[in-house]
């Protein structure tokens, strides 16, 4: 089934994360729920870098159900999931691996994506993943990557997926990626400060315990 709305930050990097575990680390693959937000929060390899709450991700993967772009493998105490980009938008695994990287890094140069899709698929030259680019872009349904204007002092233009049309919008201006991971940065600030805050709280209880049993003993 085609994509009829736009998928929110969160249900791109789970979609994302499903399909480059696939092929990053079969023997774990499907994924459970925590190896798959695990994999949404890494610090590597990700752009921007985001702080996803287990219910954030199993809310994302009721969403991509919906799209046909996520499956629950039965069996075992533990549900797993998997992507089905390749059948669901009818695209080959060379197409995966690039749209893969979109997702979870943002737009990047032909030349960029050549290097970063090294794990999930070789292509033998930049020509070759300029290539499926233009496949993708030329869809007779809705296109799923764009060519974003050259920025300034850019020798080669840069690439990003369609998923979001508010991150497109964002992606169109000049400089709008490194406002868009501001904002995630800062979001994921504004969540390492209140877990700084819950364990300076518990501290604080553990020296109130403490001082009341000295004196106590006094």
């Amino acid at each position: 089934m085609p994509i009829q709305d736009d998928l929110s930050l969160i249900e791109i990097r789970v979609l994302g994360v499903l399909s480059e575990k696939q092929k990053t680390v079969p023997d774990t693959y499907p994924l459970s729920l925590n190896a798959l937000v695990a994999g949404c929060n890494q610090k590597t390899s990700r752009d921007p870098v985001m702080d996803i709450s287990e219910a954030e991700a199993a809310g994302a993967i009721d969403s991509l159900r919906n799209h046909s772009l996520i499956v629950e493998t039965s069996g075992g105490r533990v549900a797993r999931y998997g992507h089905n980009i390749e059948r669901s938008l009818q695209i080959p695994s060379q197409s995966v691996a690039i749209l893969t990287v979109l997702m979870l890094r943002g737009p990047q140069t032909a030349g960029e994506l050549r290097l970063n899709c090294e794990r999930m698929h070789r292509f033998a030259d930049i020509s070759a993943v300029e290539a499926f680019l233009h496949e993708l872009r030329d869809r007779a349904e809705k296109p799923l990557v764009e060519e974003l204007p050259r920025q300034p002092g850019a020798r080669e233009n840069r690439w990003t997926h369609t998923l979001s049309a508010e991150l497109l919008a964002a992606y169109r201006q000049p400089g709008a990626q490194d406002r868009v991971t501001t904002v995630e940065a800062r979001h994921g600030d504004i969540t390492e400060l209140r877990l700084e805050l819950d364990s300076l709280k518990a501290e604080v209880a553990e020296l109130r315990l403490l001082v009341n049993d000295l004196l106590a003993q006094q």
